[in-house]
């Protein structure tokens, strides 16, 4: 009896340890590429600026949970742009010798890493001192439209003559397609180097939507290797359920004017919870339903993205 008991302890000391090291050890990450322009890094966040000589107009960038910068790189590939883009904590930084530049005004947060308000608090610092044109947009994809809108409300000043983009966004009170158990949650550290195996596989492909565009399979085949711990995927996680909880729709009137984007088909996000919330939002967000459309609208529907906007001319002086 005693022998069977010290092979069921250590059974479960081996078990949980090897969790553990399946949590915090750092995964190799897909290959890079090049990027013209530099990096600010604000703790173990990441901010790249594009190269733009004369930008008529400023893209600020957030991308979704264990995506990364280049979900926006093909669409916003207007050189006349000055192109933004904040890498979430922990998560591996997709360009080749990238050019770092010191930033005197970058400030680490102290909201938890992993968390939502970790990353907004980094997008605060972008937007309030990159921008170099009147004309700004912030575009948050998924867990990224999250992170707007609790950036919109840590600073709502910076964002009073902001166009926000929210595209297949994380929304007060809006659900997961699927939500994880606690147990699932557990054994998470389990299940991604099995995903890590096969990124696209039978029993995720309708998550996905179409896959013929060679760049969106190369971009989510690099899914589950973008954030470099296990323990990252699993803080996210559990801050985005704490997020659906907590905020309501009053986070809307932070923001002035922008579209939200609700794919009709989304499997990654409850498209109807979303566009409930999204309903209840300021009567300046105009609400895009897009029928049959997965969670990657900019991939598979980037006609329904907004142009930039014109700002409106100001009264002159004598007016």
């Amino acid at each position: 009896m005693s022998v069977a008991i010290a092979v069921l302890v250590g059974i479960v000391v081996l078990v949980l340890a090897l969790r553990q090291w399946l949590l915090v050890r750092e995964c190799t990450p897909c290959p890079s590429e090049a990027f013209d322009g530099h990096i600010h890094r604000v703790g173990k966040a990441v901010i790249a600026e594009r190269r733009c000589e004369n930008p008529r107009a400023t893209v600020l960038c957030m991308h979704g949970f264990v995506a990364d910068m280049r979900y926006f790189t093909r669409h916003y590939e207007d050189p006349g742009l000055q192109l933004i883009l904040v890498t979430s904590c922990d998560y591996h930084l997709p360009i080749t010798g990238p050019r770092e530049v010191p930033a005197p005004w970058a400030k680490v947060p102290s909201a938890p890493e992993g968390t939502i308000a970790h990353d907004a608090a980094v997008l605060v610092q972008a937007l309030e001192h990159l921008p170099r044109t009147d004309q700004v947009r912030v575009h948050g994809h998924s867990r990224g439209g999250a992170v707007v809108l609790e950036a919109a409300k840590l600073r709502p000043d910076l964002f009073e003559k902001v166009e926000v983009v929210l595209e297949a966004p994380v929304l007060p009170r809006a659900r997961a397609y699927t939500r994880l158990t606690r147990a699932q949650l557990w054994l998470l550290p389990f299940f991604i180097p099995l995903w890590r195996m096969a990124p696209i596989a039978r029993h995720n492909r309708g998550a996905w939507g179409p896959l013929e565009d060679a760049r969106k399979r190369e971009l989510i085949m690099a899914f589950p290797f973008n954030p470099k711990r296990v323990s990252t995927m699993l803080t996210n996680l559990v801050d985005l359920a704490r997020w659906f909880d907590e905020r309501d729709e009053s986070l809307f009137r932070n923001v002035r004017r922008g579209t939200v984007l609700v794919p009709g088909k989304d499997r990654v996000l409850e498209s109807r919870s979303m566009l409930e919330s999204a309903q209840k939002g300021r009567p300046e967000l105009e609400v895009v339903t897009l029928d049959g459309c997965s969670h990657f609208v900019l991939w598979d529907r980037p006609d329904a993205l907004p142009a930039l906007e014109r700002l409106p001319e100001r009264p002159s002086a004598t007016a």
